[in-house]
């Protein structure tokens, strides 16, 4: 469904990617893992659409990405909320440059809230709401819009140890129930193993995709199992040899 041919981002001298190529299935879930400075976030603002000085072709379902679409909906690490909305504006927000009638819009955004488990606190503040809650909100207003991929930029990097762990349980449970594609950008490999189908791992100078490993666990996925430990063991492997030939690389040059 999703196509990334051969991409390549610049800005001035750095080159941030270099020919990155991954493919996304209908209704797959995925998992980028890489080293700070990889370019992961700058590929899925390619995908997002929210940059597009580049060169190399993303498409989805057969069409070229050419700029922002509620076929493609992004969440960030921190919610990003209108602190001088309540929830359900903040949410509904998103509709709004569509050609939806108002019925269908209110119709939509009750069912994301209840999706996401906020039924109750459409009205409250988003100084009123946990982080988790308020990432929740955020999950929703990118889905509101019934998109065919959700992109998430580390979504749950600054919530605690045990709120990111339920949050991981109601992003499969939201991924299930919604049938979207899903493009996951984190550092945790615990966490591309227990929610992911396919993990890509990145490398850094240039950014660029150095592995695809799929993970074929069923679901629920049990963090104790040796099968578990085994993809972990697998994903580490595949991170640690990029920063042994990047020292190779650099003992090389000295």
């Amino acid at each position: 469904m999703l196509e990334v041919r051969g991409v390549t981002r610049r800005f001035g001298d750095f080159t941030a990617l270099r020919d990155a190529s991954l493919d996304v299935g209908a209704g797959e879930f995925v998992t980028i893992v890489g080293a700070s400075g990889c370019g992961k976030t700058t590929l899925l603002r390619l995908i997002a659409g929210l940059d597009k000085d580049y060169t190399g072709s993303i498409t989805l379902n057969g069409e070229r990405i050419v700029g922002t679409s509620l076929e493609r909906g992004i969440v960030f690490q921190e919610p990003r909320l209108l602190p001088w909305l309540v929830l359900w504006d903040n949410i509904a927000i998103a509709l709004d440059n569509t050609l939806l009638s108002a019925e269908t819009k209110k119709e939509a955004v009750a069912a994301q809230i209840a999706l996401v488990g906020l039924t109750g606190f459409e009205n409250a503040y988003p100084a009123a709401l946990s982080g988790g809650m308020a990432q929740r909100a955020a999950i929703a207003r990118a889905l509101v819009g019934h998109p065919s991929i959700l992109l998430l930029d580390e979504p749950l990097g600054a919530l605690d140890a045990i709120t990111r762990m339920r949050l991981q349980e109601e992003l499969l449970r939201i991924w299930r129930h919604e049938r979207v594609s899903m493009i996951l950008v984190t550092h945790d490999v615990e966490e591309a193993v227990f929610l992911s189908q396919k993990i890509v791992v990145m490398d850094t100078g240039p950014g660029r995709v150095t592995a695809a490993i799929p993970v074929d666990l069923p679901y629920p996925r049990d963090r104790a199992s040796a099968e578990f430990g085994a993809l972990k063991h697998r994903v580490f492997t595949a991170l640690n040899d990029n920063a042994a030939l990047k020292k190779a690389e650099i003992d090389y040059l000295i």
